[in-house]
């Protein structure tokens, strides 16, 4: 399953140069992940009222590719790769959107991967995921 939204690139994302500055990749992928469960029906504030706990990146890993730039729209992508019973691997992408060039292919710009592990909200302590999130992954 791989879900996709678009994100377009705002001046506050960019640097001195007009590219956009490396670390804000994981803003994106963080937006796209929360717009990903949310599709799936699973509200992160929610989730931490109804259960005490709460998603947190664990690992991650990008590959840049080329730069976005100012008011670039990119095609965020996120697609689950592995789930265990404290952690989800997932895969995420970001793409120049095809629109902006209707005569160039989408061009992949960063790529990675992300773990994200559940924890206690209040002791950040590894737990298992909840059942009821567990399942509407499947």
């Amino acid at each position: 399953m791989r879900f996709t939204c678009d994100i377009r690139v705002y001046w506050e994302d960019t640097d001195a140069g007009g590219i956009v500055f490396y670390a804000n990749y994981l803003k994106f992928f963080e937006r796209a992940r929360t717009e990903w469960l949310r599709s799936l029906g699973v509200s992160q504030q929610s989730l931490k009222e109804k259960t005490g706990g709460m998603f947190v990146v664990s690992e991650s890993s990008l590959k840049y590719h080329q730069p976005a730039r100012l008011d670039d729209v990119l095609i965020v992508s996120t697609e689950l790769l592995e789930v265990g019973r404290a952690s989800l691997l997932l895969a995420q992408s970001a793409m120049r959107h095809p629109d902006q060039d209707p005569s160039a292919p989408a061009s992949l710009i960063c790529q990675g991967t992300i773990r994200i592990g559940w924890v206690a909200a209040g002791t950040m302590k590894p737990a298992r995921i909840p059942t009821s999130v567990l399942e509407v992954l499947k």
